[in-house]
């Protein structure tokens, strides 16, 4: 079950696209709660294009996804080391907050 978090379409200074609407995981939820951050952290590192632990082929992949209106994918640890990825759509209507295992 995803829970709503909030509808991100405002401007954004120094945002590369659109979020949509933005959801969170349970287990996400979770993990940021356990670490004692929050999800616009996460939201406005991947907004601007700071895709976090991604490989160099990964990234070269989110920055054609970018120009070409593709999927994007981004990878963190909270500060307790847990992984989360942030992705958004490619028709940039949602992204998502969640645990790889959540996938």
């Amino acid at each position: 079950m995803l829970r709503q978090n909030s509808n991100t379409a405002r401007p954004n200074l120094g945002a590369r696209f659109a979020l949509g609407q933005t959801f969170i995981t349970p287990g996400a939820q979770e993990a940021l709660e356990i670490s004692g951050e929050t999800p616009i952290q996460f939201l406005r590192r991947h907004v601007g294009a700071d895709w976090g632990e991604l490989s160099e082929e990964d990234v070269a992949e989110n920055e054609l996804s970018l120009r070409e209106g593709f999927r994007l994918l981004s990878a963190y640890r909270t500060a307790k080391g847990q992984k989360i990825w942030v992705i958004t759509e490619a028709d940039r209507s949602a992204t998502t907050i969640l645990l790889p295992s959540e996938y």
